[in-house]
């Protein structure tokens, strides 16, 4: 058991609230969001303290931290998780969209990162996770959004890792393939090389160990969680 402290955005569903119950589990105790009002429900559930938010909204972010940081005094463990960006045919995608997307995923980690890295230094080290997707590296037309920026977040965390490494903060990223978080067609589970689709609590024992002192050497990585789906190396 653990007395750390993990904040987990996202976190009312799917990879999100796996994440928090296997944390949890772990001994952590948590901070949870989510757009609507199931962070707080799995929050309860957990014994943790659960807000309603958005990932994309700078304000609802600071009030995640500082309810962590008065609650329990420090503050760990960072998992960033969001809803998908939004999708179309890639020169239909306007400005605003872009935008947003940009709000949603590469600032998310931008803003958690520069709330909550002052405290870590303070404590002497901590970890983020982003929970980002497969189509980083391998770009998919499907999820145009989602594959250009999330590659951006490949990037950001390995400048992060450069920069605070010295600190003993460390910063991965999560990627995984389809789960049983989503609707899927039933095809889907033989394109990869596993032939299924994966389960939210393989997310989260990946991210949990991820966040663990076992990971302790692995920073500014970008660890694929896909049954074998992406095939470069």
């Amino acid at each position: 058991m653990t007395d750390k402290v993990a904040i987990i955005t996202a976190a009312g569903r799917g990879m999100g609230a796996a994440t928090a119950r296997r944390l949890a589990a772990d001994g952590y105790r948590l901070a949870l969001m989510s757009l609507s009002d199931n962070a707080a429900r799995v929050a309860g559930e957990l014994g943790g303290i659960g807000l309603s938010g958005s990932t994309a909204n700078a304000a609802d972010l600071e009030a995640l931290v500082r309810a962590a940081l008065d609650a329990y005094g420090r503050i760990d463990a960072v998992v960033t998780h969001t809803g998908g960006p939004p999708k179309g045919d890639l020169l239909a995608i306007d400005d605003d969209a872009w935008h947003h997307g940009l709000d949603l995923v590469i600032l998310l980690v931008q803003r958690m990162a520069r709330l909550v890295t002052p405290v870590m230094q303070a404590q002497g080290g901590g970890a983020f996770v982003n929970i980002t997707t497969f189509s980083a590296f391998e770009p998919d037309l499907r999820f145009p959004v989602s594959s250009v920026l999330r590659a951006g977040v490949g990037a950001y965390a390995r400048l992060y890792a450069d920069r605070y490494g010295k600190d003993g903060i460390r910063m991965n990223n999560l990627l995984p393939g389809f789960t049983d978080s989503l609707d899927l067609p039933a095809d889907i589970a033989q394109t990869a090389a596993l032939r299924r689709i994966g389960r939210v609590d393989e997310i989260a024992a990946t991210a949990a160990f991820l966040l663990s002192d076992g990971a302790g050497y692995i920073t500014g990585q970008n660890i694929r969680v896909d049954g074998g789906y992406t095939r470069s190396v």
